[in-house]
C-alpha cells in the first residue's frame, strides 16, 4: 500500500490551507507536504505521520503564537527539514509526551526547548536493558516501551532559556550530527531513568552547564564537542552516570566534568582544554574512570577529588594546570597509573586529609613547588614512577606511612625527597639524583626505611638525618654529593647497613652533637675524608672500612667493640687534604644541619642589592634609613679590617607598620645586604610567629624558641606580630618564657643572627617596654607607612608585567580612583589588597574573554576599566 500524501499550500485543489487541518484529515502513516512559507500554528500529532517542506530544508517556517509549537503524542512521527519557532524561550518548542516518540531530522528549532517525558515511577530495568557498556549506542528508538522517545538527527537548538533539551522520567533520546548553541541555561538537562545517546553533538555558549545528568539518569556521548559553557562542561549529580568517549570540552566557566553525590562517570580519549576552574572535580561517592584523556591548562587543578570519591586514571596527561595537577583531598581514593603530569603551578600530585593515592608507571614533572605533596594522614604509594624537577620532590609530612618503590627522584632545586616530623616513609630501590639540596632529608621524630636504591650527585648532603629521627637505612648507594654523604644532625639515630659511599665533597659520614647512628658493613670510596665528629658524638661502627681515602678513620674505629671511643684521624674542624692535595672543605665542630642539609645560596653584589632596594614601590623613609645602616655597617667592617675596634652598633630592628607594607620583603633584603657586607654568614630568612616560639605545657617554650633561633643562624629570625609574645593584660603566658629565651640568645649569638620583630606600631612599643632585655638590644625602629593610591597603582602595573598583563590609560587611571576611595580600615591590606585587585581584574577578564570568539592577543594582554572589581556596597 502506497502511503498517503497531504498537502498544505495557500492554493490548489485539495490542498490544505494550514498543516492542523492537514493533520486533522491524515490518517496514520500519512506524509505531509508543506509548501513554502511562514505559518503561525500550534500543532500535535496524534497519529504517526511525516512532516516535510516540499522545496527542501528550510523553506517552512512553523511558529507558535503561544504553547510549544509541536506537540507529539503518537509513537513513530517524523519531522524532517522544518523550522520551528517558539513563542517563549523559556518554554518548550516541541514537546514530547510519555510513549510518544519523534524524528527531528534537519530541522531548525529557535526560542524554545524541547521536553521529552517519561513515566516519574518508572524504575530503572528498562534503561538497564536498553544500554549495555559493550555497546552503549546500540538503541533502538522505535521500542514503543517506556517512555517519550526522541531522535534528533542534523539538527540545531538555539536560543532557549533555562535549558535546550529536557528529558524526563524514562525519557529516551538519540543525537547525532545535531548542535545546541546560545542558551541561556542549561544545554541538555536528563533527570529520573532518562537516557541520552549522543553522536557528534555539539553543545556552545550556554549561561550555564553545556549537560547536567541527576537522579538515575545517563548520558553516553562519543565523538561530541562541550564549548563556551558558563557554568560546568558535564554537571552529574546524585546516582547519574555519565560515558564520554573521544569528546572534547573547551573553555568553559567552571569544571569540564563535575561529579557529586553518588554519580558515576566514565571519560574514554577525551581532551578538557582551558577550563576556568578545575577541569575535572569529583566530590561525595561519586566515581571517576579516566583513560587516555588530556587535561590541557585548566585554571585551577586538573583533577581534584573530596569526600569519599573514587578515582581511576589511566594513558592520561594533565599539563599547565594554575593550582595542583592532581588533588587528592578528605577521604578520596585515587589509582594514576602510565599517566604524565606536567607544569603545574603549585603541586604535581597533592595528597591531603585522609586521602589515598596509588600512582604507577606515572611521570610527574615540572611542578612550580612539590612533585608529591602528603599531609595530615593523607598515604601515597608509588612503583615506577618518575618525579622530575620542582622545588621539592617528595614530600612526606603525614603521619600514615607512604611507599614509594622502583621510583626516580630527580632535578629538584631542593630536596629530592623530605620526610618530615611524624611522617613514615618506606623508599625501596628508589633513586634520588642532581637535585639542589639534600638527597633525602628525615625531620625530627619521622620514620624512613631504606632499602636499596641511592643517592646521586647532588649539590647537598645525600641523606640527612634530623634530631630524634631513627632511619633503617639498607644497601644504598651515594655518590657524587656536594656536601656529606650521609649526615646525622644533632641527637639523630639510626641504623646503615651493607651501603656505599664515594664521591664526597665533605666527609663522607658526619656525626654530629650527642648522635648515636650505627653503621654496619659500610664502605667509603674516593674520598678525602670518610668520617667527620662533632662534640660528644656517639656513633658504633662494624666492619666497616675505608678505599681510596685520603685521611681514613673506619678500620681504626671498627676494630674491637666498633664503637668509637676516640676522635679520628682528622679532627673536627680541620681542613683535609685530599689525595690531589687540595684542602677539604672544614666542617665545624658544632655543625648546623640546614648547613650542610642545603646548597649554598648564590653570591649577590652591594650594588645589585641596593638597586633592588631603590626599586621597590614607596617606603621612600624606610629605604633611607636603609641606606644609611648600609653605609654605617661598611665603615664598621672598614675599621674591622684596618684592626681598630668596631663602634657598638646593634643590627636588630624593630619594623613597625600596618599590614602589606612590605616589612617582610625589606626584612629578607635586609640579611642579603648583611650577608653582601660579610656581616652575615648566609643571610637567610626565618619567618616565625607567637606559634612557633610558645609551646604547649611548661618546659616546652624554651626547646621550641632555641630550634626557631637555630634555623636562622648565619641570617635573620623575622617575627611577625611579636607584640603576640606578651598579651596585654595577661599574666603567666608562655610567651614570657619565649622572650626570655630569645633575649638570651641574642646575647650568646650576637655575631651570628640578626632578630626583627615586626606589628603595629603601637602594639610594638608595648613590646620592646615588656622586657629590659629588648629595650636595649633593640634601639632602631623602623616606621612603614601605608602606600599611597599611586603606589598601589605601581603595585598593581609591578602585577600586571610579571604575569605579561598591560593596564590601559583608562584602567590606571579608574585604579587610582578606586584606591582613593577604599577604606582604610582594619581590613586594608596595603600590598597584599593591590595584589588581590590585580587577581580579581584577571579573573573578571578572563570572563570578559570567554565571550569572545576568539580573541587576539592584544585582547588577552589589556586589563580595561570594565575588569576592576566594584567596589563594596555598589550594584
Amino acid at each position: 500500500m502506497s502511503t498517503p500524501e497531504i498537502r498544505v499550500g495557500p492554493r490548489g485543489r485539495g490542498t490544505h490551507r494550514d498543516i492542523g487541518s492537514a493533520l486533522a484529515a491524515a490518517p496514520a502513516g500519512a506524509e505531509i507536504l508543506i509548501a513554502p512559507g511562514e505559518y503561525e500554528e500550534s500543532l500535535r500529532l496524534e497519529r504517526r505521520v511525516v512532516l516535510r517542506p516540499e522545496n527542501g530544508a528550510g523553506t517552512v517556517v512553523i511558529r507558535a503564537r503561544a504553547g510549544a509549537t509541536l506537540t507529539v503524542a503518537a509513537p513513530g512521527c517524523l519531522v524532517r527539514g522544518l523550522v520551528l519557532r517558539g513563542a517563549d524561550p523559556a518554554e518548550p518548542v516541541v514537546r514530547v509526551e510519555d510513549a510518544a516518540g519523534l524524528t527531528l531530522d534537519a530541522c531548525e528549532l529557535e526560542r524554545g526547548r524541547v521536553d521529552v517525558l517519561g513515566s516519574a515511577k518508572a524504575s530503572g530495568n528498562a534503561r538497564n536493558a536498553l544500554l549495555t557498556l559493550a555497546d552503549p549506542l546500540d538503541v533502538d528508538l522505535a521500542d514503543p516501551t517506556g517512555g517519550g522517545v526522541l531522535l534528533l538527527s542534523r539538527t540545531r537548538l538555539r536560543g532557549a532559556r533555562h535549558a535546550a533539551l529536557v528529558l524526563d522520567g524514562d525519557a529516551r533520546a538519540r543525537a547525532e550530527d545535531t548542535v545546541v548553541e546560545t542558551i541561556d541555561g542549561v544545554g541538555v538537562l536528563l533527570t529520573g531513568h532518562a537516557v541520552l545517546v549522543a553522536d557528534r553533538l555539539r553543545v556552545r555558549e550556554t549561561s550555564g552547564s553545556a549537560s547536567r545528568v541527576c537522579a538515575d539518569a545517563r548520558l553516553l556521548a562519543r565523538d561530541s564537542t562541550l564549548d563556551g559553557a558558563g557554568r560546568n562542561g558535564v554537571l552529574v549529580e546524585e546516582r547519574g552516570e555519565v560515558h564520554l568517549d573521544d569528546c572534547r570540552l573547551r573553555k568553559v566557566g567552571r569544571s569540564g566534568v563535575q561529579a557529586e553525590h553518588e554519580a558515576r562517570v566514565h571519560l574514554t580519549d577525551c581532551r578538557i582544554t582551558d577550563a576556568g576552574g578545575s577541569a575535572v572535580a569529583v566530590a561525595g561517592a561519586a566515581q571517576l574512570l579516566a583513560h587516555g584523556c588530556r587535561i590541557i591548562a585548566p585554571a585551577a587543578n586538573g583533577i581534584v577529588a573530596l569526600g569519599e570519591a573514587e578515582v581511576t586514571v589511566t594513558a592520561s596527561l594533565v599539563a599547565g594546570t594554575g593550582f595542583t595537577a592532581v588533588h587528592l583531598g578528605e577521604n578520596a581514593r585515587g589509582r594514576f597509573g602510565d599517566c604524565r603530569l606536567d607544569g603545574s603551578d603549585e603541586h604535581g600530585f597533592a595528597v591531603v586529609g585522609s586521602a589515598y593515592a596509588e600512582i604507577v608507571d606515572t611521570t610527574v614533572a615540572g611542578a612550580t613547588m612539590c612533585g608529591v605533596h602528603v599531609v595530615d594522614e593523607a598515604r601515597v604509594a608509588m612503583r615506577a614512577t618518575r618525579v622530575e624537577g620542582g622545588e621539592t620532590g617528595v614530600r612526606l609530612r603525614s603521619s600514615a606511612e607512604s611507599e614509594l618503590r622502583e621510583c626516580v627522584v630527580s632535578g629538584q632545586r631542593r630536596t629530592g625527597v623530605e620526610v618530615g616530623s611524624v611522617a613514615i616513609a618506606t623508599l625501596s630501590a628508589t633513586r634520588i639524583a642532581e637535585t639542589g639540596s639534600a638527597g633525602v632529608s628525615v625531620d625530627s621524630g619521622a620514620r624512613l626505611r631504606m632499602d636499596g636504591g641511592g643517592v646521586f650527585a647532588v649539590g647537598g648532603s645525600g641523606l640527612v638525618v634530623g634530631r630524634g629521627a631513627e632511619p633503617t637505612v639498607r644497601g644504598i648507594r651515594v655518590d657524587g654529593t656536594g656536601k656529606n654523604g650521609i649526615l646525622f644532625g644533632e641527637g639523630a639515630r639510626g641504623v646503615i647497613e651493607h651501603s656505599d659511599l664515594s664521591g664526597c665533597a665533605y666527609p663522607a659520614l658526619h656525626i654530629g652533637r650527642d648522635a648515636e647512628p650505627r653503621f654496619v658493613g659500610c664502605r667509603v670510596f674516593d674520598c678525602a675524608q670518610d668520617v667527620g665528629f662533632a662534640e660528644d658524638a656517639r656513633p658504633v661502627f662494624e666492619e666497616c672500612v675505608s678505599v681510596r681515602v685520603a685521611a681514613p678513620s673506619l678500620a681504626s674505629l671498627s676494630q674491637g667493640s666498633g664503637r668509637a671511643t676516640h676522635e679520628p684521624a682528622a679532627p673536627a674542624g680541620a681542613g683535609v687534604a685530599a689525595a690531589g692535595g687540595a684542602p677539604l672543605p672544614a666542617v665545624p665542630a658544632s655543625v648546623d644541619l640546614a648547613e650542610l642539609g642545603e646548597a649554598p645560596p648564590p653570591s649577590e653584589t652591594l650594588d645589585d642589592l641596593l638597586a633592588e632596594l631603590a626599586e621597590l614601590v614607596g617606603l621612600d623613609g624606610v629605604k633611607r634609613d636603609v641606606g644609611g645602616m648600609v653605609k654605617l655597617m661598611q665603615t664598621v667592617r672598614r675599621r674591622q679590617e684596618a684592626g681598630l675596634p668596631a663602634p657598638p652598633l646593634s643590627r636588630h630592628l624593630v619594623f613597625a607598620g600596618n599590614p602589606g607594607t612590605g616589612k617582610t620583603t625589606i626584612a629578607r633584603l635586609y640579611g642579603r645586604l648583611l650577608k653582601a657586607l660579610g656581616l652575615l654568614e648566609r643571610g637567610h630568612l626565618v619567618e616565625v610567629d607567637r606559634s612557633s616560639l610558645v609551646g604547649e605545657y611548661v618546659g616546652h617554650t624554651g626547646p621550641k624558641t632555641t630550634e626557631s633561633f637555630n634555623r636562622a643562624r648565619g641570617g635573620v629570625l623575622f617575627i611577625d606580630e611579636a607584640y603576640a609574645l606578651v598579651p596585654a593584660g595577661v599574666a603567666n603566658d608562655f610567651g614570657g618564657e619565649a622572650v626570655a629565651t630569645l633575649v638570651k640568645l641574642m646575647e650568646d649569638h650576637r655575631d651570628e643572627v640578626v632578630v626583627i620583630v615586626a606589628g603595629y606600631p603601637g602594639e610594638m612599643e608595648r613590646f620592646i617596654a615588656s622586657n629590659p632585655g629588648l629595650s636595649s638590644r633593640f634601639t632602631r625602629s623602623l616606621l612603614f607607612d601605608d602606600y599611597s593610591a599611586d603606589d598601589l597603582v605601581r603595585i598593581v602595573e609591578h602585577h600586571a608585567g610579571r604575569h605579561r598583563y598591560e593596564l590601559s590609560v583608562p584602567a590606571r587611571k579608574a585604579l587610582g580612583e578606586l584606591f582613593i576611595a577604599m577604606p582604610r580600615g582594619a581590613q586594608f591590606g596595603n600590598g597584599r589588597t593591590a595584589r588581590q585587585v590585580f587577581q580579581q581584574m584577571t579573573e573578571r577578564q578572563a570572563m570578559r574573554m570567554a565571550e569572545i570568539d576568539a580573541p587576539d592577543e592584544r585582547q588577552l594582554v589589556v586589563l580595561d576599566e570594565m575588569d576592576l572589581p566594584r567596589p563594596a556596597g555598589s550594584p
